[in-house]
């Protein structure tokens, strides 16, 4: 059963209670210079991105964001640290939430000024712990940045807004080791019911990132914690967010773009499927809506499949058969099947587009 967390309201996305597990990712350009930054958002956008954090690391950004807030798709927010100058100046610029650690902001009036402004927008803050920047006492006292000393942050973050009055609280308690931080995870979700950003951060490249996130990230899925993800890559945002959605689709958690089905290959198959299923993948891999898309190699398992598919193709020998619903379209060349697979996924999606606004 999913973890009931309380409801908060980033933009226009809603977050816990039982809303969808929200993607997010964060930029990788220069806040302050604004073209690149709303081209890589637009980017993200059409991957399925729900949420998009930026950097405020200075007074220039801060105000960067304003100008990025009009042209955003989607909710803004602003990564703060240390200085809360930077957070009020960010508010003013419109942004939907902050990612901010108060008990890294400094004096108390200094959160004081935050918190009241966030409240006068209604604006949620996400406490951020990372197992790599654990206060000095914590790691004295835990020895290492263990789950335990996570939470134990968290906490004291945590109970620095709920003094001062302020529930739009999100958290995430992100480490490197995926054991680890699935086990902060648990230990947090036992005790405080605000909603849980999940990831596993600085999780390595885009083939050794994907594996760790969709084991810590699945795991914590299956159990019902989470409430919006990022998968953390060393690599383009846009792979963030088509591994954020594919592990959501693997758990039957969220349902956005095409379903592949390919076969591993064996020594039946006499088509070249390998280059095949991949073209197929890359090109449709940001096609906005739910289809299953079968790329089989033989005429052992391939034929059902395929007809089982939305569509598909089903190898022979240097050809295969086009399926699309259940019913053959028609045999093409191996060296046009890949064209064919893409093009009839489009019509297909397409053609139910037109009827449903009829």
């Amino acid at each position: 059963m999913p973890q009931q967390t309380r409801q908060i309201q980033v933009g226009n996305v809603t977050v816990g209670g039982g809303a969808p597990v929200a993607v997010q990712s964060m930029c990788s350009t220069d806040t302050r210079d604004v073209a690149a930054t709303l081209a890589q958002i637009e980017t993200l956008a059409a991957a399925g991105c729900e949420i998009v954090r930026c950097a405020v690391p200075d007074e220039e950004a801060a105000r960067a964001m304003a100008e990025i807030r009009q042209g955003c798709p989607m909710p803004l927010v602003a990564d703060i640290h240390f200085d809360y100058r930077l957070a009020l100046l960010a508010l003013e610029s419109g942004v939907d939430a902050l990612r901010l650690n108060p008990g890294n902001i400094g004096e108390r009036w200094k959160v004081e000024e935050v918190v009241r402004a966030c409240a006068e927008r209604r604006v949620p803050i996400r406490i951020g712990v990372n197992g790599g920047s654990l206060e000095k006492d914590l790691l004295a006292k835990h020895g290492h940045p263990s789950a335990e000393a996570m939470v134990e942050s968290a906490l004291g973050h945590i109970r620095i807004l709920e003094d001062l009055g302020y529930p739009e609280i999100k958290v995430s308690l992100k480490a490197s080791n995926v054991r680890r931080t699935v086990e902060a995870y648990r230990l947090l979700a036992a005790q405080v019911d605000y909603p849980l950003h999940i990831g596993i951060t600085e999780a390595g490249t885009t083939w050794s990132g994907t594996i760790k996130s969709a084991v810590g990230l699945g795991s914590l899925l299956y159990d019902g914690i989470g409430d919006t993800l990022r998968v953390s890559l060393t690599g383009a945002p846009a792979e963030e967010v088509r591994v954020g959605w594919e592990i959501l689709r693997a758990l039957e958690l969220r349902d956005r773009g095409p379903v592949f089905v390919s076969c591993p290959t064996c020594g039946r198959c006499q088509i070249d499927l390998i280059p095949i299923a991949e073209e197929v993948e890359r090109r449709l891999r940001d096609l906005p809506k739910k289809i299953v898309v079968a790329v089989m190699g033989c005429v052992v398992n391939g034929p059902g499949e395929a007809r089982e598919a939305d569509v598909g193709i089903a190898g022979g020998k240097g050809e295969g058969l086009l399926f699309r619903r259940g019913e053959v379209v028609r045999k093409v060349p191996q060296n046009e099947l890949a064209d064919a697979l893409v093009a009839e996924a489009w019509k297909l999606v397409e053609d139910e587009a037109g009827r449903a606004s009829e």
